[in-house]
């Protein structure tokens, strides 16, 4: 399925998968093809990966770390690689252990390839998997996916798939325009632009003042020479920016 995607020109950053899906062989065969991972990973002792040169199990790095306090969104990261079969290829990864809603006593297990985002990015990026869950299950229970087409050609299949896709965005269009208030034409756009100039102005206020204060208590200047400062600053500005800062002033 990756290859096709890619054959057909789809661009994308990550792989989001779940616990199902995310053995190291299939981590390992995804960066391969120049795309990062961020899944879920089993919690159990079967699956290893090399932390601190030893092969262990998720559970067993667990629980020789010490985990966050406080209410971070996660328990404890940290970086492992991740292993083949006769662990002469591995990749870096890291690991993420979220604690479980509804359940403190429990958490969930997150893998990342990309090792220059955040934790709390990779929770992000996992996150969006729900809407594609919440979308699979509209078009099982509602749309009928698996029970109108019983046909074993596979052009068969991928065209009715191709058919309840498109009822559920003439569904989600319709929605859109009866129940969501971005819907609302002229007026709605109308309405964003004032707010969103209004909050502009107020945040570069906010910022002036801010570089004001900051260069006054460390610097100790007078307050001709922080005007004389602040001049200089907004004229090696682009045009734009320098006219919302006189604007401000």
């Amino acid at each position: 399925m990756l290859n096709l995607a890619l054959a057909s020109g789809i661009k994308a950053s990550y792989v989001l998968f779940d616990s199902w899906f995310s053995s190291p062989t299939t981590i390992l065969d995804v960066v391969k093809k120049k795309l990062n991972v961020i899944a879920m990973v089993k919690k159990t002792s079967k699956v290893h990966y090399r932390y601190k040169g030893k092969m262990l199990p998720d559970t067993k790095i667990y629980s020789q770390n010490r985990k966050r306090c406080g209410c971070s969104k996660y328990l404890l990261s940290v970086e492992v690689d991740v292993c083949g079969q006769d662990r002469k290829e591995s990749i870096p990864a890291r690991l993420v252990y979220v604690r479980k809603r509804g359940n403190r006593k429990e958490y969930l297990v997150l893998i990342s390839t990309d090792m220059t985002i955040s934790e709390d990015e990779i929770i992000r990026i996992y996150g969006k998997r729900w809407g594609i869950e919440t979308f699979f299950k509209t078009c099982k229970s509602y749309l009928r996916l698996t029970k109108e087409c019983s046909s074993l050609s596979y052009d068969a299949m991928t065209a009715w798939v191709a058919i309840v896709f498109a009822r559920y965005m003439m569904l989600s269009l319709e929605h859109r325009i009866q129940k969501d208030d971005r819907s609302l034409g002229k007026l709605f756009f109308h309405n964003c632009d004032e707010l969103s100039d209004i909050a502009w102005i107020e945040a570069f206020r906010l910022l002036m003042e801010t570089f004001a204060e900051v260069v006054t208590e460390r610097y100790m200047l007078a307050d001709d020479e922080v005007d004389s400062l602040v001049k200089t600053f907004i004229a090696t500005l682009p045009t734009t920016l320098k006219n919302k800062l006189l604007q401000c002033a």
